[in-house]
């Protein structure tokens, strides 16, 4: 094919090798638990290209080296070379099997220029890749048939594969369709059943469960359902299981109702209510981080949860102000007697309110969706029926296709392809680049294996490909154009619409070579008019959109002229001319060819200082170092864009110097230094009208500016129209945000063309009351204080308060004595109170006298005994204590109430429990002791005891506990070891 062609790999000799280009290191990966401080991965002398950052090489080696099984004398791939071999080898046997390479010189140049362009951090395919992908073929590696399928063309059926690793499971995104039954194919059974085999595998799905009958709903054999809400809470159990069994990835899942079932009120209030059911297990003491004992007993957090709106009814919501009695009808699946009204003001306020309260339920737009659907006659022809509509996502939200169908993604990492001295976007490698990515996917769908019968034949039959981006903020800040502008978004909207483009122009030429994917000529007709419709987006065609309720957002060409980007003005004109008219020629080998895919944990691996297409977070970045250490650096990027901005060196540093200004902070018999402000705004010499170029997602240090929500939203609604599938994207509010707010949001969103979206209000997770004084206890919200003012505060609570002190009791204490028996080993704990009645003093002593354990004791008495005279407060010592596990440990004698304890902490823990009052905990109740009585419990964060309010909790990563997580498209990611709530 005219795609394969050496471009990166021209100087290559006879006597080298691809890997030759590249300059090597020698490179040691040590990675430790956040919680233990145990080493969880450590790699010595591992092999990367001399550019790949510490924290790329810790991710890549961590997650994606095979670390068993290898024929070296390590047993352990311990080099970059060696993945990138597995992968591209196998890419290249199925497209030869496929007959898309066809000679032996093509088969050198696709090897050559992949495996370039993967060391060089240009492209990344999707974890499951890197997990599976060419074992069998570099390792003789086949592992245990896992159950998969896949459809061999030349029978022309499904069949079972063999092993795991002959085929590969490339895909991480999986829609999945539900029937109203117990059991039997598509049943309710076997949706735990498939969930599971994918959470085991470490890939998501989503699915739509509108089909399922609604509470009171008549069943067959006499009775009533007990309705869809009753089996998705057992769903969402089934997740968590999967994720507490072994495996360190949480599940992912999509669960999304239509707006007219008749139990879409509970739905939507679903996670609001058990959240607040966390909040309330707080107070009473519960640890309410994510992985904690409150969260563990509710429902509803294994997953994100959508609400799909059509058009009518969002048009109902645009004219509340005209009609504000309007109502839509919730139908029963199949009993009408459930049937029943509801105002549309009533649903929409209440979406918008748990959205609100904890950034669930997503909106989803059916119609809109559905307007872009290039196969809506699925393989039997019957046009947009319910099973051939796009009823719902992957869990990110950015696959949006047929039901049982999947989707492999990989990520081009735009700023590879600017040249920031010459100032020039490299079409040309970019277009090459595009192509060979195509070439992956396709090939890993031919050589693929899948989780049901049902997926592996409609993946071979419409052959969808998900190609996205990362990088894309970065690569606005090089060339000095801000995120929220028509500037800013026209490029990026264009540089994605061109990698669309070119895409189907590539599967075209596919189709050319050996024919379309195999259900085209059903959905020929409405395929090409969805490619129409993106040409016209793109400026390629200039006649009316066809089928379209709403004029989407165009590229501006104009913009691109006047920014001299005349070149990538025409290329992309050019690139959906020559998609269409390939495509009228010969169809298409992809029914799908891009999405916006978070790109988490492959964003890292490629070194990229933005995920996806979101913005920075802030300016100050933490470089990671050998063994795990952190520097804090400024944003390397910044001198970058401010010497394109025209500044000078002197100039750059000085701005540069004023973002990183330290000041010193004093702790006890120590001190360091610490980032002062962290902003942007004042610097010398930086000129206002450059300003927004360094706008983030968030405010930076005391500064005011950050990127506002209707600029992501715009952002999603320019790029939407440029792509096959979504955009995983997620629109952060402030915390002050009102319920209003969302209503806007979720509306203009509809209004654009923005097929779904997700919204985040800061600090909707739990907020933090504190008080002002500690003598009038008078509420402060301190998110409405500007910094100085904050650190006014913190001064006068530090002159007015006596908990920054330590007070050492003086004179005889009063106190209790617990004597308790682990095993063989008596302890006596004894609990000392001052003349206020605070618990003062712990001292903890056993019979085993000049021991290793009577020393031990001796010092975590006077640990706890210090902690208790700075006033932290005992709940928070008792919470740091409990659950602690080692010897001696289990059943406990001679103390009235405790029964049994995981370790001598844990009694400790449990021992301050009692002394507080609060026996919930306790294996024995006291016969006054009542479970319902109200406790005063202290925050996490309280530093005096007395404050009152809910506890804030940050996400830890389930795999190294680190809470670097970081917010990336609908999901986080882990900083630290690369760890995913998603599915890319």
């Amino acid at each position: 094919m005219e795609i394969i062609k050496r471009h990166f790999t021209k100087q290559l000799t006879d006597t080298m090798t691809v890997y030759d280009l590249f300059e090597w290191k020698k490179v040691d990966v040590l990675l430790k638990d956040y919680k233990t401080g145990k080493s969880i991965v450590d790699m010595r002398n591992l092999e990367f290209p001399v550019n790949y950052s510490q924290s790329a090489c810790d991710i890549i080696a961590s997650k994606y080296f095979r670390r068993s099984g290898i024929p070296n004398e390590f047993g352990y791939e311990n080099s970059m070379r060696q993945v990138a071999h597995r992968l591209v080898s196998f890419w290249t046997r199925a497209l030869i099997d496929e007959k898309i390479i066809t000679t032996d010189e093509e088969k050198s140049i696709f090897y050559d220029e992949m495996v370039y362009c993967i060391l060089a951090q240009m492209v990344a395919p999707n974890s499951p890749q890197w997990f599976n992908t060419g074992l069998s073929d570099a390792y003789d590696i086949k592992g245990n048939s896992t159950g998969s399928y896949y459809y061999d063309e030349h029978l022309k059926k499904v069949v079972q594969s063999d092993d795991a690793y002959t085929r590969t499971q490339a895909s991480a995104c999986f829609i999945l369709s539900i029937e109203d039954k117990l059991l039997g194919n598509h049943s309710i059974s076997q949706q735990f059943e498939t969930e599971t085999r994918l959470f085991k595998g470490g890939s998501g799905c989503g699915t739509n469960f509108s089909t399922i009958r609604a509470k009171g709903e008549k069943l067959s054999g006499g009775g009533v359902s007990s309705g869809v809400m009753s089996f998705l809470k057992g769903l969402d159990r089934n997740a968590g299981a999967i994720k507490s069994g072994g495996t360190t990835r949480r599940a992912a899942k999509m669960v999304i109702l239509d707006s007219s079932h008749p139990e879409i009120m509970d739905f939507i209030t679903w996670k609001a209510k058990e959240e607040q059911k966390v909040r309330d297990l707080g107070k009473m003491g519960y640890d309410i981080s994510f992985d904690g004992e409150a969260y563990e007993t509710v429902s509803g957090q294994n997953g994100n949860n959508s609400v799909r709106f059509s058009d009518d009814f969002m048009e109902k919501v645009k004219n509340l102000d005209e009609a504000p009695d309007s109502e839509i009808q919730l139908t029963g699946r199949i009993d009408s007697t459930v049937d029943k009204s509801i105002k549309v003001s009533e649903l929409w306020k209440n979406f918008n309110k748990a959205v609100y309260d904890c950034a669930d339920p997503a909106p989803m737009f059916s119609d809109t969706l559905n307007s872009w659907h290039t196969c809506p006659g699925g393989e039997d022809g019957k046009y947009f029926e319910k099973h051939n509509m796009i009823n719902a996502t992957n869990p990110c939200g950015e696959y949006c296709f047929l039901d049982d169908t999947s989707c492999n993604l990989a990520s081009l990492n735009l700023l590879n392809f600017y040249d920031k001295f010459a100032k020039i976007f490299d079409i040309e490698s970019y277009l090459h680049v595009i192509g060979l990515s195509q070439l992956l996917l396709e090939a890993s769908v031919h050589f693929g294996q899948f989780p049901t019968e049902d997926v592996a034949r409609k993946t071979y039959m419409f052959r969808t490909t998900g190609l996205g981006v990362a990088n894309g903020a970065a690569l606005l800040l090089l060339m000095g154009l801000p995120y929220d502008s028509e500037e800013g978004r026209t490029v990026l909207s264009s540089i994605i619409g061109l990698m669309t483009g070119h895409s189907y122009y590539v599967s075209a030429m596919m189709a050319k070579a050996i024919s379309p994917f195999e259900k085209y000529e059903i959905n020929k007709e409405h395929m090409l008019k969805v490619i129409r419709n993106h040409a016209r987006v793109a400026g390629a065609i200039k006649t009316n959109f066809e089928n379209l309720n709403y004029t989407p957002v165009m590229v501006n060409h104009e913009i691109l002229e006047s920014l001299k980007l005349t070149d990538l003005s025409m290329s992309l004109k050019n690139s959906w001319k020559a998609a269409l008219d390939c495509g009228n020629k010969y169809g298409y080998r992809n029914a799908q060819v891009t999405v916006i895919a978070p790109t988490g944990t492959i964003s890292f691996a490629m070194d990229c200082a933005t995920t996806s297409i979101e913005p920075f977070f802030n300016h100050i970045v933490y470089k990671k170092l050998v063994g795990g250490n952190y520097m804090t650096i400024v944003n390397p990027l910044l001198m970058d864009a401010l010497i394109n901005l025209g500044y000078s060196e002197k100039e750059t540093n000085e701005i540069l110097s004023y973002v990183m200004e330290t000041e010193m902070v004093k702790g006890d018999g120590y001190e360091y230094e610490q980032v002062k402000d962290g902003k942007i705004e004042g610097a010398p010499h930086l000129k206002d009208e450059h300003l927004p170029i360094f706008d983030t997602a968030n405010k930076c240090g005391s500064g005011k500016r950050y990127i506002s929500a209707l600029g992501h939203v715009k952002m999603v609604a320019a790029i939407t129209p440029l792509i096959s599938g979504s955009v995983s994207k997620t629109v952060n509010l402030p915390k002050d945000a009102t319920v209003k707010d969302f209503e806007d949001v979720c509306l203009t969103s509809w209004e654009l063309g923005i097929k779904g979206i997700t919204l985040y209000r800061d600090g909707s997770k739990a907020s933090q009351p504190l008080n002002s004084s500690l003598k009038d206890a008078e509420s402060t919200n301190l998110d409405n204080l500007s910094y100085s003012e904050l650190l006014s505060l913190v001064k006068k609570l530090q002159k007015e308060s006596r908990f920054t002190k330590r007070e050492k009791p003086i004179g005889i204490r009063s106190g209790k004595t617990h004597p308790a028996q682990i095993g063989d080993v008596k302890i006596y704990t004894t609990v000392n109170r001052n003349d206020s009645g605070e618990i003062s003093e712990i001292y903890i002593t056993s019979d085993r006298q000049g021991t290793l354990v009577t020393g031990l004791l001796d010092a975590l008495s006077k640990s706890i005994s210090v902690m208790l005279q700075y006033h932290v407060p005992p709940y928070d010592i008792s919470n740091m204590l409990r659950g602690q596990k080692y010897e001696p440990y289990g059943f406990v004698q001679n103390h009235p109430y405790i029964k049994n304890v995981t370790s001598i902490s844990d009694l400790i823990s449990k021992i301050i429990d009692i002394e507080l009052g609060d026996f919930s905990t306790i294996q024995i109740k006291p016969n006054n002791y009542l479970d319902t009585e109200t406790l005063e419990v202290t925050s996490l964060i309280s530093t005096t005891g007395e404050h009152k309010g809910e506890r804030v909790y940050d996400k830890e990563c389930t795999n190294c506990y680190s809470t670097h997580m970081i917010k990336n498209g609908t999901c986080y990611v882990c900083a630290d070891c690369g760890t995913t709530t998603g599915c890319s």
